[in-house]
């Protein structure tokens, strides 16, 4: 059937699922059926949504509970032809879960497309591959480091803090998410800035980094705001995706004058994702639905950072990512938290195919940054290799296990 299927998790206090899915199907279709003369069944019978399937679940007390009711727990899943809504995100999310996402406990929880519906979405432009051979690393999880406590500092701080993470064998850094155009570190300067000092160690070095610079301002300016950033030498665009919304995103994937990766923050995304009676799953959002409108990677917390995600939430995230598609796979990157010790329980939940993010865990290593990028780039190594990290004979990864500790040591991979 074309068109797209959405599966809802529902907690309906009148028990009764069937006449929960009947309303759905109908109220975001046709509107009403029963009450309709034969002839005009016929003729919107086409534009009907359909009910899949329905599971009911386990009563749960603790949700009970939180709900101040009893409810019937369920999954529910719905078809809406393609001819309800033109092929692009927001008339699709529009007709799915629009008015339905005020009408009680419902959550969105996974979205599937025919191929006639994805034929209309980029995917990413690099995808992982195209990542890997940017940067020339084929054969290890990738590591990125962040700017942090740039606020209010020129353009010679970030420099200094650029080379520092570059020289220790870091593959990319990201601005932080809420550096924006301002005077001291405008927009082109800090891509013309990061260009010179990575090209230097580059040549010294021969170590490739890439700079993922904050795309940001007013919706309208961005697509002309991102050729400049091309036109400037710009590596990467980071971009606050749920700030802006997904349909933004795949115009900037879309347009050819823009050919640089899009970096995906999460910014935002919480508000939609973290109940979980309401809003949209974060596997669908952060997983399916970036990678659909053309995010090259996708940040996400990890399951043992400082924000914590539910860790099957986490590895389905991944799945969606990466799993086989007619379009380019999107590097996973769980973030917040990150320090070396965990880097075996990265690498085992996440793969090669992923990248390891840190901010704290790069620039709060007692001998700086440098060495606490040399200290991620020893573990993996170590985890690489089967080398417990506590055995691994490399000066700045065991000062780094001492001040955060070894979380993953009898993890094998």
């Amino acid at each position: 059937m074309m068109g797209v299927t959405a599966t809802y998790f529902i907690h309906d206090k009148q028990h009764n699922l069937i006449k929960k899915a009947e309303g759905i199907a109908l109220g975001l279709t046709v509107g009403s059926w029963t009450d309709l003369p034969l002839l005009e069944q016929q003729q919107l019978k086409k534009y009907k949504g359909t009910i899949i399937s329905i599971e009911e679940l386990e009563p749960d007390e603790q949700a009970d509970a939180y709900l101040g009711k009893p409810v019937t727990r369920g999954l529910v899943k719905i078809h809406y032809p393609s001819l309800n809504f033109s092929p692009d995100l927001p008339a699709i999310l529009t007709t799915v879960f629009g008015k339905l996402s005020m009408d009680g406990e419902i959550k969105l929880v996974d979205v599937t497309f025919s191929d006639d519906i994805l034929a209309a979405f980029p995917g990413p432009k690099f995808g992982i591959d195209g990542i890997r051979t940017l940067v020339n690393v084929h054969d290890r999880p990738l590591l990125m480091s962040i700017f942090k406590g740039v606020l209010g500092r020129d353009l010679s701080f970030l420099k200094e803090q650029l080379k520092e993470q570059a020289l220790g064998g870091v593959d990319l850094v990201k601005d932080d998410e809420i550096l924006f155009d301002n005077p001291l570190t405008p927009f082109t300067k800090r891509i013309t800035a990061g260009k010179e000092v990575l090209q230097e160690i580059y040549e010294t070095q021969g170590t490739k980094t890439l700079y993922a610079v904050n795309l940001s301002g007013r919706t309208f300016d961005l697509r002309e705001k991102a050729k400049r950033a091309v036109e400037a030498g710009a590596d990467v665009l980071l971009f606050n995706v749920f700030a802006y919304g997904l349909d933004v995103l795949q115009s900037l994937a879309e347009d050819k004058d823009i050919t640089i990766p899009i970096m995906a923050h999460p910014a935002v995304s919480g508000a939609l994702t973290s109940s979980e009676f309401y809003g949209i799953s974060t596997p669908l959002l952060l997983g399916k639905l970036l990678r659909l409108c053309g995010a090259d990677f996708s940040l996400f917390p990890s399951p043992y950072g400082s924000v914590a995600l539910n860790r099957k939430d986490a590895l389905q995230i991944a799945q969606f990512l990466k799993e086989p598609a007619t379009y380019k796979q999107t590097f996973p990157v769980p973030s917040a938290g990150i320090h070396p010790g965990l880097v075996p329980l990265l690498i085992s939940d996440f793969g090669l195919d992923s990248i390891i993010n840190a901010g704290g865990g790069v620039h709060g290593h007692p001998d700086g940054a440098a060495a606490g990028g040399r200290s991620f780039r020893a573990a993996i190594d170590a985890t690489l290799q089967g080398i417990p990290l506590s055995q691994y004979k490399d000066d700045a990864l065991q000062k780094a296990l001492y001040l955060w500790g070894n979380p993953s040591e009898e993890v094998k991979i």
